[in-house]
This record gives structure tokens, sequence and C-alpha cells, in this order.
């Protein structure tokens, strides 16, 4: 079974590198605001990683992460 399922997986990888390789060589002209919004969203997309990697850290060593204690 475990067999199967890696030829199964390696078929479909095959697949989507051939359809990603035959999307990457197409020449199409991207258009100025094309490569300009791309490049936004880029940033945009980097800048919300860069904070939620702060945030996690921030909660880890505030002790934010940690079980609540119960004073009794």
């Amino acid at each position: 079974m475990r067999i199967a399922i890696s030829i199964g997986l390696l078929v479909l990888l095959v697949a989507v590198g051939a359809y990603a390789y035959e999307g990457l060589t197409v020449e199409a002209p991207v258009p100025t605001y094309g490569i300009v919004l791309f490049t936004i969203g880029i940033v945009l997309l980097a800048a919300v990683c860069a904070g939620l990697m702060g945030l996690l850290f921030y909660s880890s060593r505030h002790g934010y992460d940690e079980p609540p204690h119960m004073k009794r």
C-alpha cells in the first residue's frame, strides 16, 4: 500500500512540475502595472509575515504561551 501511495504522489509531483514548466516557458508580455502590483503584493506579504513572526516571538518570550496557573 505504501508503494502505491508513493508512486501516485510521485506521478502527481511530475505532473505538477510539467504543468509549472509549461506555464513558465510561455512568452507572454507582462504589462507594467502587473509587475508593480505583483511587487506590492510581495512586499505586503513579507510585512505581514514579519509582523506575525514578531508577535510569535513576543508572546513566546513574555510567557503568553504558557498554560494558565490557578491560584488557590
